[in-house]
């Protein structure tokens, strides 16, 4: 493998969608307030409005109140 593939690889990408959470992009391993360790691969949203049911993660909340920032 070249060098170059090795660190694509291991790149994590950050998206702040207007209006909307976090998305990030790569794979993940996310420690819960509870300590619980989650896997994820591929994007993940991050709420940033603070009225996701499902925190840390977005549930589309964000739409029902109208969150800007």
């Amino acid at each position: 493998m070249e060098e170059n593939e090795s660190n694509d690889q291991c790149v994590t990408t950050i998206i702040v969608a207007n209006n909307g959470p976090l998305k990030v992009k790569g794979n993940l391993e996310i420690q819960l307030a509870s300590g619980e360790i989650v896997t994820k691969e591929g994007t993940t949203g991050f709420c940033r409005c603070g009225a996701s049911e499902n925190k840390p993660f977005c549930d589309g909340a964000h739409r029902k109140i109208e969150f800007i920032g």
